[in-house]
């Protein structure tokens, strides 16, 4: 005889979505416009084309979101834009904001 196991829910439970968050990246006067090109297609897997547009709004308006994801995604593309950066000698800078 198979035993049968019985879980009685809760139908008050209510599940909420996480929190989401913007990666911005930040203009600056040395970071090359290939190389953030280069940032956008390897780390937001953003096309060339859309990785020219946000390129050139973040250099005409001194900054532009990335990518909208949950807290810890949001922080690792953070990290990896310092890191990369960082290696090729450049400073440019990736922030997230709340939602």
């Amino acid at each position: 005889m198979a035993n049968e196991l019985e879980i009685e829910l809760d139908s008050n439970l209510e599940v909420a979505e996480p929190k989401k968050f913007k990666v911005l990246l930040l203009n600056d006067d040395y970071s090359t416009m290939d190389f953030v090109i280069d940032v956008l297609t390897k780390i937001f897997r953003k096309t060339v084309d859309q990785a020219t547009q946000i390129m050139l709004n973040i250099h005409n308006n001194g900054k532009e979101v990335c990518g909208i994801y949950t807290h810890e995604i949001a922080s690792t593309k953070v990290a990896q834009v310092k890191t990369l950066a960082r290696e090729k000698g450049f400073p440019l800078k990736a922030i997230m904001e709340e939602e």
